[in-house]
């Protein structure tokens, strides 16, 4: 819109002589040209492609069996579909090594399998809040033509047999020798059949593959020789091929009891006061809740016929699951209970009706 004066004044711009009526009708085009701009910039602020908020981040330090199955996949795309603003990460070792990672403030939690571990990395101030999430069992696996005539023994029975036979040159036994929750109820069963297995872990008929559990099951594969594995581990690797190994002593028994639990960074802890607490309470949460629990409860029966994994929180309620649970308060709790109460910070409703 152009606005005129009474009396034209005339002027000079860059020597060419111009009405002060069209000086003033080019001074109001730019001041609308430039209001428009300055209008579509900011509409574009309010209704454009903006950046997403950067996602909180949770890593998790756990061991190798849940990793090596495929289960963490599952987790992680079920939980990151629930809650899209947390980016979750495992780091994959044995439980010794995950404890220690968690330890040095270089993850927001722990999700391992080892009680007495996992004690001391409480009393050390390292964790709280720790659930039990789910449980299965140790098998004792070995080569089809059974060399130390173990199958369908005893636990303790089988052990001993078996070290009976490597003496005499007749059979092998691969360890993962990595303090791993694996590793650790392999040396309880020697002890308890009274083998001292510092002494064990000597002789030639012993070996130690210092790995994870895919590749020790390999190796003992490869040997035809025995070793311990948890069943989620061997039933995965035995269906897709990978070993040959056969079930030798599958006892559901309290000797055999594998138990996953997660525990959280104590964020009091001047090594761990940067970790992601909040986050790792929700996620501890989430796996005990009916849709987490689920997840263990399902996984597996699709692929492998059957589920590698136990829910424990189910047993709390089932009037069939009293023994396993007896077996679990046993060897699992500390104090008659899953996490003494000077070990619980913040928890919520984490602890309701348990």
């Amino acid at each position: 819109m152009a606005i005129y004066c009474a009396r034209p004044i005339w002027g000079t711009e860059d020597g060419i002589m111009v009405s002060s009526r069209v000086r003033v009708s080019l001074l109001i085009v730019v001041v609308f040209v430039a209001a428009v701009a300055v209008g579509f910039a900011y509409w574009g602020t309010m209704t454009g492609p903006t950046n997403p908020p950067a996602k909180h981040q949770l890593i998790v330090s756990t061991t190798t069996s849940l990793y090596e199955t495929g289960f963490l996949d599952v987790l992680t795309n079920s939980f990151e579909s629930k809650y899209q603003n947390i980016n979750v990460s495992f780091i994959s070792q044995g439980t010794g090594l995950a404890i220690q990672t968690a330890m040095r403030g270089d993850a927001d939690m722990i999700l391992v399998h080892d009680p007495p571990s996992e004690l001391k990395f409480l009393e050390g101030g390292y964790g709280v809040d720790r659930k039990i999430v789910a449980y299965n069992y140790f098998v004792i696996v070995g080569p089809a033509d059974d060399p130390a005539h173990i199958k369908g023994l005893a636990p303790l029975d089988a052990m001993r047999r078996i070290a009976d036979a490597g003496r005499q040159g007749q059979a092998e036994w691969v360890s993962r020798g990595d303090k791993s929750g694996t590793n650790q109820a392999e040396k309880r069963l020697w002890n308890s059949c009274g083998l001292d297995n510092e002494t064990t872990r000597q002789e030639a008929w012993y070996i130690e593959s210092g790995t994870g559990m895919a590749a020790t099951l390999n190796m003992a594969n490869q040997k035809n020789a025995y070793t311990l594995s948890d069943l989620g581990s061997y039933t995965k690797n035995f269906k897709d091929g990978n070993i040959q190994l056969e079930v030798m002593v599958q006892a559901e028994l309290l000797d055999t009891l594998n138990v996953y639990s997660a525990i959280v960074c104590d964020p009091r802890k001047p090594v761990l006061n940067e970790t992601n607490f909040e986050d790792a309470v929700l996620f501890v949460k989430y796996l005990v809740s009916p849709e987490g629990q689920a997840l263990f409860e399902e996984y597996g029966i699709e692929q492998y016929g059957m589920r590698l994994f136990n829910p424990y929180i189910p047993l709390l309620t089932s009037p069939n699951g009293t023994e396993v649970l007896s077996w679990i308060q046993t060897f699992a709790f500390f104090n008659n209970t899953e996490c003494p109460t000077q070990f619980r910070y913040q928890a919520g409703d984490l602890y309701l009706g348990t």
